[in-house]
């Protein structure tokens, strides 16, 4: 059996739930305690077959982590090699993820040192699915999260991923590894998550196409969610239209292990056919709100153009105005604060569903959120303070109205939906800013971060964060340079119309220089 509390134990863990006892009241309360726990325990204890899905493509070698000389620029966190299918529409294809993503047979640290050890013993849907369809899988990426990092691509526990462009600049997060893999041409294609903006900022910084799908379309099972369900997205990276569609389609559609999806989300969904069928006829609104703020004039004259070059390809182009852009900002981040600290309480996985659950990582994630909260980021520490006393202050209000606003500013967006197919916009205002390294000093780095955090994070998440709220397909697209810099262009289409937005970039990737825009200067 676990340890049992004592009685001055148990009243100080009633204290910090709120709940106050007297003496007597505790000692009464402690005697059916004891008795519950070792009902509990008893449970635990049992030798029941939990029903874990099963691995396919099982005969798989250990990875290993690559050396400084292997990986340069800090992207990777392990490599293994695990071929897949001999056909299927990711044949030939190199696949790897983001390391919130469960790889059996594989560390699943999730941006933590003291998880690195721990072995997933079960895959994620979307690498069940890539080697269904023939790819590759060949390791996992350095990401912003549970023990580093603040969602631009700063120093973790394994470092910070370099930005390929320029060393001295933010990659982007928390998907950093993922994108800078892809640039420097180690990896066809790599799966990140998305939460305000964790796919398609580092798209936008290093210069890789980055969709963040319709909410529900891309199973999420075995990956760590890091804030509230309700914003949690996983979807394809890669240099190539056509890649991130093959790799959509070989991974989308209902599998009954996330409970986040409903009964809209199809059980297959096709994004290859009518990738080449063009843009003539297509209504693109070209949002106004989403060219506010500190938007800086290069990469609005970049998204511009590439709207021009979409209006020659046949496509027509108006403004649109949705001012609920700026609302669906504020209110996911009046309820991230409570939305992080239910997760940090319930559980990596998540809670309340009828689903398999992961008990390895479960355990171990909470094991390290007890032995290790004290290590914590400043921004995870200020995130999770925030919640508590969201909570106080405001009973659970900014938490509860943040999703029940949600309604009308997902019909706001529908409606200028149905007056256009796509909405475009940058995907973020500016290019990749300068970035600012820790210092010894331990409070000095926590400034630094959450100084970085309000200028740069801020900013950046002005055009992407709205999508995580409202669930519409979300696609970052390369569009252009300033000072050898990527610049991004970010579409937004209705529920399931992902294949519409690809199309349209599939589009813009063919009547442009594709290589000039993606390749990295000298």
């Amino acid at each position: 059996m676990r340890t049992v509390p004592s009685v001055t134990d148990m009243t100080t863990t009633a204290a910090s739930l709120g709940i106050a006892l007297e003496p007597d009241e505790a000692e009464l309360i402690h005697t059916y305690l004891v008795e519950k726990l070792a009902e509990i325990d008893e449970f635990v204890q049992m030798r029941l077959d939990e029903g874990a899905p099963p691995v396919t493509y099982a005969a798989r070698e250990p990875g290993y982590r690559p050396s400084a000389d292997e990986d340069p620029l800090n992207a990777w966190t392990w490599k293994c090699r695990i071929p897949g299918s001999d056909t299927g529409v990711l044949a030939g294809k190199t696949v790897s993820y983001k390391d919130h993503v469960a790889v059996a047979g594989m560390p699943v640290a999730y941006g933590a040192a003291p998880l690195e050890h721990h072995i997933a013993t079960v895959d994620a849907t979307i690498v069940t699915r890539v080697l269904a369809e023939g790819g590759t899988v060949v390791g996992k990426h350095v990401m912003d999260g549970l023990a580093g990092g603040m969602g631009l691509g700063v120093t973790g526990d394994f470092g910070r991923p370099l930005n390929p462009h320029d060393h001295g600049r933010y990659t982007g997060g928390s998907s950093s590894g993922s994108a800078v893999a892809l640039v420097n041409g180690e990896v066809d294609v790599s799966f990140g998550g998305d939460q305000g903006g964790s796919i398609r900022i580092p798209a936008a910084w290093c210069g890789t196409v980055g969709l963040k799908p319709t909410f529900g379309l891309v199973s999420h099972f075995a990956l760590g969610f890091g804030t509230d369900q309700s914003i949690d997205y996983t979807g394809p990276m890669a240099m190539t239209v056509e890649d991130a569609a093959a790799a959509l389609q070989a991974t989308a559609g209902h599998d009954g292990l996330d409970p986040r999806q409903n009964r809209d989300v199809p059980l297959t969904y096709d994004a290859l056919t009518g990738l080449d069928g063009g843009v003539r006829g297509l209504r693109i609104g070209l949002l106004e709100e989403g060219f506010e703020g500190p938007i800086q004039t290069e990469v609005e004259q970049a998204v511009y153009q590439a709207a021009e070059v979409l209006r020659a390809a046949g496509a027509e182009i108006t403004k649109v105005s949705v001012p609920a852009h700026r609302l669906a900002r504020i209110a996911q981040q009046a309820m991230m604060p409570e939305g992080s600290l239910a997760m940090y309480q319930a559980g990596f996985m998540g809670a309340f569903a009828r689903t398999y659950y992961p008990s390895s990582i479960v355990a171990a994630v909470r094991r390290f959120n007890r032995d290790h909260a004290g290590g914590a980021t400043a921004r995870t520490k200020l995130m999770l303070l925030a919640g508590e006393y969201s909570r106080r202050n405001f009973d659970g209000v900014a938490y509860t109205k943040g999703h029940n606003v949600r309604k009308g500013i997902v019909a706001a967006f529908d409606a200028a939906l149905a007056d256009v197919d796509v909405l475009l916009m940058p995907t973020c205002v500016t290019v990749a800013p300068k970035y600012l390294p820790p210092t010894a000093d331990r409070l000095a780095t926590a400034e630094t971060w959450l100084s970085a955090e309000k200028r740069v994070t801020s900013s950046a998440v002005l055009n992407t964060m709205p999508t995580n709220y409202t669930g519409h397909p979300a696609l970052a697209v390369p569009c252009g340079k300033a000072g050898g810099l990527p610049i991004s262009m970010q579409l937004v289409g209705r529920y399931f119309d992902d294949a519409l937005l690809l199309r349209a970039a599939y589009a813009y990737q063919q009547a442009v220089d594709w290589a000039e825009i993606v390749g990295v200067s000298a």
